[in-house]
């Protein structure tokens, strides 16, 4: 049995997975539960933990799991991400070329991303990282890229984060995206389409939106997944 604050934070958490492939921040959680500090979230999370609702994955920031959800969110079924990933067809993890062990996969880290100005791009395979199946959609093929910047961190990238992209070469406004700029540069950004331009947006006010013509912007892939080392 769940309080009303926990099954609204494991719904709340649940939905941003299912949207964004990353988990909200606490600040986020607080926000949308009402609450004044992030001890009363801090708490929440634990409860859910230890109700088996949920797990915190160890020395990741943001990394939290669903292991089942209750039939007021998951309409009688107790399948979660982690369910689906695992139990997909073979196809879009036969793309990475690499095996789902239980709940976690092996992804090539291709190199290192810009976020701010953009840097030459990197296609080649310097090491591999090990993420829960959770951050995997259920479709396309997925690879990793180390940041070097500071241009993200108001969406909670930080210089040095490992995060995941799925492989596409389509956006939404808004989305954070891979983007080859004029066909050597690469960063990881906001992208919008504004009157005829796309443009590259940073989440921190200390650097500038850039516009280019469309047809010098490639989106190479959509941000699933962030990583944190400590």
């Amino acid at each position: 049995m769940l309080t009303k604050k926990q099954l609204d934070l494991l719904e709340f958490i649940h939905t941003r997975l299912q949207k964004d492939g990353v988990p909200p921040s606490f600040d986020e959680m607080k926000i949308a539960l009402d609450l004044r500090s992030k001890s009363g979230i801090h708490r929440l999370i634990t409860a859910l933990e230890e109700r088996g609702f949920i797990r915190r994955l160890a020395h990741r920031a943001r990394a939290i799991e669903i292991l089942r959800l209750p039939d007021s969110i998951s309409g009688g079924s107790t399948e979660t991400s982690t369910d689906r990933s695992a139990s997909a067809d073979a196809g879009p993890a036969a793309a990475n070329t690499d095996r789902a062990i239980g709940s976690a996969m092996d992804l090539p880290v291709m190199g290192r991303i810009a976020a701010g100005v953009p840097i030459e791009a990197i296609s080649q395979m310097a090491s591999k990282v090990t993420v829960p199946s959770s951050m995997l959609t259920s479709s396309g093929s997925h690879y990793a890229l180390e940041v070097r910047g500071d241009s993200m961190i108001d969406a909670g990238i930080n210089n040095g984060d490992i995060v995941v992209i799925r492989e596409t070469d389509t956006a939404d406004d808004g989305d954070i995206v891979v983007a080859l700029v004029q066909g050597h540069e690469a960063t990881l950004k906001k992208i919008y389409r504004r009157n005829g331009a796309i443009e590259l947006e940073a989440a921190n006010p200390a650097y500038e939106t850039r516009a280019y013509p469309s047809d010098q912007v490639e989106v190479q892939g959509r941000l699933v997944g962030l990583i944190r080392s400590y």
